[in-house]
């Protein structure tokens, strides 16, 4: 295995089930899982593990539930002698704060806390001014950010690409009306599929600034130390070691894009040929293949996948 880096997951990988194999198997998931219950003062374990789904789903409780799930993997990996750092470690919107704790920019407990206020807000954001995302799929992102344009000078209303993922897959995101529109004119335009989000919420736009300032002030006050690693920031998609900047893309992260593709480019043209997905699911891995088929994924989300993975070390 050449160069590695690590990536995490971001909501939508969240299932019912997600972790319960590991805090069966390993003590150390399990000790995640039981901090966390103990932090938030409630049950997150069992809504990891027996849902409901619309619970799981809910955006306050996605966040804090694929953030554990992501680091009781990563405890075990540590555990089980996986104690080579990554060339770079990077995560997809709220796997960020996941990639950051690996990292050992903030502890579990900070992180969580970070990550519980962050889906409380942008929960609380949806209240104030609902909003909606769409995925486009067949058209390239210049395409989509002209129709974005166009729709945002006709309506008035905000609207914007809300995620790169790969080439062929962007998410937009914004006001209602805008954002049916942009889909009619992504149809038109020749997308292949146009896809409305099961969310209420207009994540990665300006439709979250009015909790900026709130979460803001919450990312300040958590204490935060240098990456050992350098870390892949979803708002420049480069990597920084640097506290301060950290603070300030986080903060910015809110109502900036996710720039998916263009991190993945940076860490192969880094010399980075494997990327190992840690959380629930294998989405991110299936955005690396389709970004380049040439490198090497593994996604280590279950029992079958870790147990797997460490009998090649």
């Amino acid at each position: 295995m050449g160069n590695t880096a690590w990536l995490f997951p971001g909501q939508g990988s969240q299932t019912v089930g997600m972790g319960q194999d590991l805090a069966a198997a390993f003590p150390e998931a399990a000790a995640i899982f039981q901090e966390a219950d103990d932090l938030l003062s409630f049950p997150l374990s069992r809504l990891c593990f027996e849902g409901p789904e619309d619970a799981l789903t809910d955006t306050i409780n996605a966040q804090p539930a694929i953030y554990t799930h992501s680091a009781a993997v990563l405890a075990v990996l540590r555990a089980h002698g996986v104690e080579t750092l990554p060339h770079f470690v990077a995560g997809h919107s709220l796997g960020e704060y996941s990639a950051l704790y690996a990292a050992g920019v903030f502890s579990f407990a900070e992180g969580l806390r970070l990550v519980r206020e962050r889906g409380r807000l942008m929960k609380l954001a949806g209240e104030r001014q609902p909003g909606g995302m769409a995925a486009i799929l067949g058209l390239d992102l210049s395409t989509v950010e002209e129709i974005c344009a166009t729709v945002r000078s006709r309506t008035g209303q905000v609207l914007q690409v809300a995620n790169d993922n790969c080439p062929g897959q962007v998410v937009i995101s914004g006001d209602v009306t805008a954002l049916e529109a942009a889909m009619e004119a992504a149809t038109a335009a020749g997308a292949r599929r146009v896809v409305r989000l099961a969310v209420s919420i207009a994540a990665h736009s300006a439709l979250m600034a009015t909790i900026q300032d709130e979460f803001a002030a919450f990312v300040r006050a958590t204490p935060m130390h240098s990456p050992q690693v350098p870390v892949i920031m979803n708002a420049t998609a480069r990597p920084t070691t640097d506290v301060e900047t950290i603070r300030s893309h986080l903060i910015a992260q809110l109502t900036s894009p996710v720039r998916w593709t263009e991190s993945v480019r940076y860490m192969i043209a880094h010399d980075v040929d494997t990327f190992l997905e840690i959380g629930p699911g294998d989405v991110l891995s299936g955005l690396v293949k389709r970004i380049d088929r040439k490198v090497r994924r593994l996604p280590l989300g279950t029992l079958e996948q870790i147990r797997s993975f460490l009998s090649m070390q």
